[in-house]
């Protein structure tokens, strides 16, 4: 193998594991986002916009 292939099949391998790593950050970050929104909620914290709307 070439040292320019070598060197380009690295960079795409180094671009994988980021993007990848940037996905999965991603995910766990949703993830804790949407258990402070519930545990928000439980303990009766509104948003400002369900002031607005009155059934």
């Amino acid at each position: 193998m070439s040292t320019h292939a070598l060197f380009v099949t690295a960079a795409y391998a180094i671009t994988g594991v980021v993007l990848a790593a940037l996905v999965g950050w991603i995910l766990l970050d949703q993830r804790a986002r949407k258990r402070e929104l519930a545990a928000l909620e439980a303990a009766g914290v509104r948003r400002r916009s369900d002031k607005a709307v009155k059934p």
